[in-house]
């Protein structure tokens, strides 16, 4: 089968997370074609049901034009660690997901297939690999999650946020390659001031910003260390809270004095002006989800880390977490030891400018020389090209 050089790709879905990075590439993509006097289509194929199509259909680039030119929506099951008889109909919709891919791939003949995860990237990859297309898959977090485990057998080139990463596969395998977590371009464009502007707080202001992170659903123990020490927070901090859509509490400020309710600005979700927001805040309290710490760590932001663990997760948030507390490069809260005390000692100790800018330095050494996503998309063009 001949393939389209001036065609590529994309697969991934069921979270944001595992969409937002693979746009951060497909950009980059379009934008190193254009120098190079090329074109490129891209085309993602995604779950049918859920968020995916919306989150590619509204993305745009720096001009304004969409990332993705079309969506490609497939039937998808979940792939479980544990026994559910959802997996059994599941089976039958990853079937389906394989033989829709098989069509569509026939059809567009892409020269390349990149996969960004999640159990909606299964069946492209394998219909890929039988076809004799490429296969890019990335992994952002610290360890493989399941999709990707199989997405790796069929992967000519494998990208991976950490070296640590590469060892536990194969460190010789010059297939593996270390890139970092794609971030998207609008965060290395991030200005503190239309933050300041967004969030109504004067450049001048006396203290310092944190800015409380859950995800998208808001994350119920954060917000809950924050409605009991808000007293604290906010006396020494203005307090910037995206509570989340899921798990919010409209009640969090009550009892708070009149004094400083300014300190407090909660929002639900906080949509494009997120990168400003991160940009002009001084501490990020945060989930250690791969994305929420790579964002905040291109912009050089100290971070205290609450990770998901528990049988609420398979480890993921931990293990990245770690990886940046082990580097000096951020505060950690683990399990039992999330309490309202120890959260209280962590900013009080980021409170301190110097420390601060020493953990900076640490981020530093971690994300300066080079662009996640801008390194993945030079190596499948080049790849195309040549």
């Amino acid at each position: 089968m001949k393939l389209n050089k001036s065609c590529i790709v994309f697969t991934g879905g069921g979270t944001a997370g595992h969409i937002y990075p693979g746009l951060a590439v497909a950009e980059q993509l379009k934008s190193k074609a254009l120098l190079k006097n090329e074109q490129i289509k891209i085309v993602w194929i995604g779950c049918s049901k859920g968020m995916d199509k919306k989150i590619v259909e509204s993305s745009l680039d720096k001009n304004g034009s969409p990332s993705v030119e079309s969506f490609i929506g497939i039937p998808s099951g979940k792939l479980r660690r544990y026994f559910s008889l959802k997996n059994f109909s599941d089976l039958f919709r990853i079937m389906a997901g394989f033989f829709c891919s098989l069509h569509y791939l026939r059809k567009i003949k892409p020269a390349a297939l990149f996969s960004k995860g999640g159990f909606v990237s299964v069946p492209p990859v394998f219909a890929a690999r039988l076809l004799g297309i490429p296969v890019y898959t990335h992994e952002c977090d610290f360890t493989l999650g399941l999709a990707n485990r199989i997405n790796f057998k069929s992967a000519y080139k494998m990208f991976v946020s950490y070296q640590e990463t590469k060892n536990s596969l194969n460190k010789n395998d010059d297939s593996i390659i270390v890139t970092g977590n794609p971030v998207r371009p609008v965060f290395y464009e991030a200005e503190p001031d239309r933050g300041f502007e967004f969030l109504n707080i004067e450049k001048n202001h006396t203290k310092p910003i944190l800015l409380v992170l859950g995800g998208s659903s808001g994350a119920r123990q954060i917000n809950n260390l924050v409605k009991d020490n808000l007293e604290w927070l906010c006396k020494n901090f203005i307090v910037v809270h995206q509570t989340g859509l899921i798990n919010s509490d409209s009640e969090t400020e009550s009892g708070l004095s009149s004094e400083l309710q300014d300190s407090y600005k909660p929002y639900q979700f906080i949509y494009s002006q997120m990168p400003d927001v991160l940009a002009c805040a001084d501490v990020v309290l945060s989930r250690a989800g791969a994305n929420s710490i790579w964002e905040a760590a291109v912009l050089k932001k100290p971070m205290v880390l609450v990770p998901l663990c528990g049988n609420g997760s398979r480890g993921d948030q931990v293990d990245n977490a770690k990886f940046f507390y082990d580097k000096e490069a951020a505060e950690l809260l683990l399990g039992k030891d999330a309490t309202s005390e120890n959260l209280i000692n962590c900013l009080n100790r980021l409170l301190n400018i110097e420390n601060r800018n020493k953990i900076e330095k640490n981020i530093a050494k971690i994300v300066e020389d080079y662009n996640p996503a801008e390194k993945i998309a030079e190596i499948i063009l080049t790849d195309i090209i040549n």
